[in-house]
């Protein structure tokens, strides 16, 4: 039985300008140069339509996440017990918690930041970003930003 990609990995020569434009707005957006999606995506040069097809869609690909320091930002549900299974799922990939940041719920619904850093025995972080989904109680995960540590 076969299982079927979830993920591919292409040369950056054959990724679209448009999804280039994507990433770029991204880390301007994580990175604090742009303040509102607009800006970001006008500096990117590409349309906002565009960004948000695929903003959740498109990352930068690293060869060694060793020495990363790495940010998700998480929507989750007000459920006891959600951010301890949430963080034992971190916790056990092996990536270290530096920061978490959580708004209070709003309808039910809270906002969810949390900076890891990356260690030489950590788990793969597309395997610990899809054993989140997974979590019932999680709305919506993305990776929001990446920087070295070492």
């Amino acid at each position: 039985m076969s299982e079927k990609a979830e993920f591919y990995i292409v040369r950056k020569r054959a990724v679209p300008d448009v999804l280039r434009g994507v990433v770029k707005a991204n880390q301007l957006l994580a990175s604090g140069k742009a303040r509102t999606v607009n800006e970001a995506v006008e500096i990117a040069g590409i349309s906002r339509s565009s960004y948000y097809k695929f903003k959740d869609d498109i990352e930068e690909f690293h060869d060694s996440m060793d020495g990363m320091t790495v940010t998700i930002s998480c929507e989750i549900n007000d459920e006891t017990g959600l951010l301890a299974r949430l963080l034992g799922i971190i916790s056990g990939c092996g990536a270290n918690i530096l920061t978490i940041h959580q708004s209070i719920p709003i309808s039910g619904v809270a906002d969810l930041s949390i900076s890891l850093q990356i260690r030489d025995n950590t788990e793969d972080i597309s395997q610990m970003i899809r054993k989140i989904e997974a979590l019932s109680g999680v709305r919506r995960i993305r990776i929001m930003g990446r920087d070295r540590t070492q």
